[in-house]
């Protein structure tokens, strides 16, 4: 799977096919990547937001933990390989144009999802244009 392209999953023969087929065909953007949600599949709280490629896409698939692509380190990434929150894969799903993933995950570890220690990356409001820390 090392160095696995888009062109590693099919495309959809028709719109009809992609939106209502059996096959899965993402669509991978320019850089070659899709947008991943990952909540919480019991609580359903929103954990994070991430970006896949399609290497990190089969190996979730393949692996049933959570693979993602930074962006900043150019690098596929294991979630939870260094920190210990590696996130199991309950359920994937993935929208009806096929460009977006939703990773129903069960945070290992200490249930935590985000880099800053917090149980999930979305931890703060905007309220009257300040950011404000929310459980």
């Amino acid at each position: 799977m090392v160095g696995m392209t888009a062109s590693a999953f099919p495309t959809a023969p028709s719109k009809d096919a992609l939106e209502h087929g059996e096959v899965l065909a993402p669509r991978f953007d320019a850089s070659g990547l899709i947008g991943a949600i990952a909540t919480h599949a019991d609580t359903g709280e929103v954990l994070m937001f991430a970006w896949m490629n399609a290497e990190a896409l089969a190996k979730t698939l393949a692996t049933g933990e959570a693979h993602y692509f930074s962006r900043s380190r150019g690098e596929l990434w294991h979630k939870g390989a260094t920190s210990g929150q590696i996130q199991a894969v309950a359920e994937v799903r993935i929208d009806c144009d096929q460009d977006c993933v939703w990773l129903k995950v069960r945070p290992q570890g200490d249930g935590g999802a985000c880099h800053t220690g917090a149980r999930s990356c979305f931890y703060r409001a905007i309220e009257g244009g300040k950011l404000v820390d929310r459980p």
